[in-house]
């Protein structure tokens, strides 16, 4: 993070630029293109142009892409003529996974489907649109992102139903895995969709640590939430199980069950618990991570168990499993999936109904019951950090343990949003160090890179502890550890030196996040962000500052050589702070990176003295 005395200077010196989005220019020229109007006949003695004189060609189509729309019949609804969600869902798999056999070029299986949330229903008569395309290929398995939205014949309306992420594994003979090819981005939305993929990876195999944590720093002997126990309904009487037999129609054509199937069969268990504690018909609304966990095949015999886990006042949530037995029922069950599903009840103006409590069973019971009121908890911050976007965040967001995770998330993904912008200008360049501006909405982003002698992974070393800031950055008084949340986060109190005529210091309480390279061609990422702690609230002899996204990237150029950049985005509301000395900027960046460079390598060496050691 710069300090708030560039800003300033960068905000004054491109306040009266206009810089037009390459996307504004390739819309009109592309829209030019692809109009359907009849070629007019040539003059006699016109010179014909040659193809794509006048209009660049329309860019390629992502070749994983799949769309697919389906028109709601009679046989898809449920009792209120409203698409069935297992419908949907068998939709959404199905698409999802020839999306990702287009990338394979060999069979896939699905092996989770992340977190859905149901924005609207969709009635008979509609139609749902549904487009998958795969985000990015790991070694073996890759993200899908599917949206789906529908829409109306008779009135043209379109409107997003949900968005989702899937992860498939590629499968070769005999279940063998597949290594993938790596998969090329060409759009600015498909490169932050690829970038961002990494961080998505990374938040679901952290997800059930999160769970663990806030269940741990729970009292176990907190007495169960009630608001009226004298009409709690037993967890009990909402249990349900059912036994499906897998068909050949039930089946992929690799004669495994259609992971599709099956969350439509978990979807319809799951759906029965809940209308029996509200003796009413619940209107499905999230789902929390679909994980399979092995393949069943025809002819077995799979059992689907739901019951609810806990209540709240507006909202209720299911627990329902599948476990899978072979043609010997006396043989231990296979556990194929588990979910976790949110229902409300609606009424006629379509308002969510106040619920009945549940009394959980002993045991088990109060786990589950306990478990799901701190799923709520994760899922109310993952929607207030993760789903919003990004205008609507607050700059400071409260941190605590249950929120860790998608803050640090929020954090990263932010910064490699900013770094796979497109429409970036050149605004200054001085000896090595190059300067970009980034107008958008309502922030104003700037970038800063040069190259220095030194590996990536040392620079990264280096620049992501900012306890050593002060010994390059001047505008840096000093950085406490307030927090180490794990080896890639921490939390850090920083004292920056505002601006000569300024009167006071400033403050920050800044989560670091630090991420080294996923695969090749990744850069290191030391992103930051402002957070909201109570141990450190604003204090007098401070100006309390924030920061909403900032960062570090590293890209090695060679063995000894890396491009360090740093991105700062503000919002114009420091317009009124800047200064106008435009040549006292460029000299100032320049004397600080400068300073950054004899740093880096001034610590190359002993670092790598201390490695040697280690």
């Amino acid at each position: 993070m710069l300090s708030f005395f560039w800003l300033r200077c960068l905000l004054k010196m491109v306040k009266g630029n206009i810089v037009v989005p390459e996307e504004i220019l390739n819309f009109c020229c592309n829209g030019l293109q692809g109009s359907t109007s009849p070629p007019r006949s040539q003059e006699p003695g016109e010179r014909e142009e040659a193809p794509g004189a006048m209009a660049s060609p329309l860019p390629a189509r992502n070749p994983t892409e799949v769309q697919m729309s389906q028109l709601v019949l009679p046989c898809h609804t449920n009792h209120r003529n409203e698409l069935s969600t297992g419908q949907l869902l068998k939709w959404i798999d199905t698409a999802a996974c020839l999306s990702a056999e287009r990338h394979a070029g060999c069979p896939c299986v699905t092996a989770s489907m992340d977190d859905i949330y149901f924005e609207h229903t969709i009635s008979v008569g509609q139609v749902v649109n549904i487009k998958a395309k795969v985000n990015r290929a790991f070694n073996s398995s890759m993200e899908v992102g599917i949206q789906v939205s529908y829409e109306d014949l008779c009135s043209g309306k379109h409107c997003s139903i949900c968005k989702a992420y899937a992860t498939f594994v590629a499968q070769g003979p005999s279940g063998s895995k597949v290594r993938l090819k790596p998969l090329t981005p060409q759009t600015e939305e498909e490169k932050i969709e690829y970038s961002i993929a990494a961080e998505r990876r990374r938040m679901r195999l952290a997800h059930k640590d999160t769970l663990k944590d806030l269940l741990t720093r729970s009292r176990p002997d907190t007495e169960l939430e009630t608001r009226d126990g004298s009409g709690a309904v037993p967890a009990e009487k909402t249990r349900v199980e059912s036994v499906e037999l897998v068909l050949p129609p039930h089946a992929n054509h690799q004669g495994n069950t259609f992971g599709g199937q099956i969350m439509a069969w978990m979807e319809n268990v799951a759906t029965i618990a809940a209308s029996r504690l509200c003796h009413a018909h619940p209107t499905l609304r999230a789902i929390e991570m679909f994980h399979f966990r092995g393949p069943s095949q025809v002819g077995d015999r799979l059992v689907l168990k739901a019951i609810v886990n806990n209540a709240f006042k507006n909202s209720m949530e299911v627990g329902v499993s599948a476990e899978a037995y072979g043609r010997e029922m006396s043989v231990s069950p296979r556990h194929i999936n588990s979910a976790f599903m949110t229902f409300e009840v609606l009424d006629q103006e379509g308002r969510p109904r106040v619920l009945p409590m549940v009394a959980p069973e002993p045991g088990d019971g109060e786990r589950r019951y306990r478990e799901a009121s701190a799923r709520k908890k994760i899922r109310l911050d993952r929607k207030y950090v993760v789903s919003c976007k990004q205008t609507e965040v607050p700059l400071s967001v409260p941190w605590d343990q249950s929120n860790k995770v998608y803050l640090s998330y929020n954090n990263v993904s932010a910064l490699k949003t900013l770094v796979a912008k497109t429409n970036w200008a050149l605004a200054r360049e001085k000896e090595k160090v190059r300067m970009y501006t980034l107008e958008e909405d309502k922030f104003l982003s700037f970038r800063i890179e040069m190259s220095v002698c030194i590996m990536a992974s040392q620079a990264f070393s280096l620049l992501s502890n900012l306890r050593r800031r002060h010994e390059w950055d001047s505008h840096y008084a000093s950085a406490e550890l307030v927090q180490k949340v794990d080896d890639d986060d921490m939390i850090y109190h920083v004292v920056s030196r505002m601006h000569r005529q300024e009167s006071k210091l400033q403050d920050f309480v800044i989560l670091a996040s630090r991420r080294k390279p996923c695969s090749k061609g990744d850069p290191y990422v030391v992103a930051f962000r402002s957070v909201t702690l109570p141990t450190h609230p604003p204090r007098a002899e401070y100006t309390r500052g924030e920061t909403l996204c900032s960062g570090f990237c590293i890209w090695p150029e060679s063995e000894e050589m890396s491009k360090v950049a740093y991105y700062n985005q503000a919002m114009p509301g420091y317009l009124n702070y800047v200064t106008t000395n435009v040549a006292g900027l460029s000299s100032d960046i320049c004397a600080t990176f400068e300073a950054c460079e004899k740093f880096l390598l001034k610590n190359k060496e002993d670092l790598i003295s201390r490695l040697r050691d280690f």
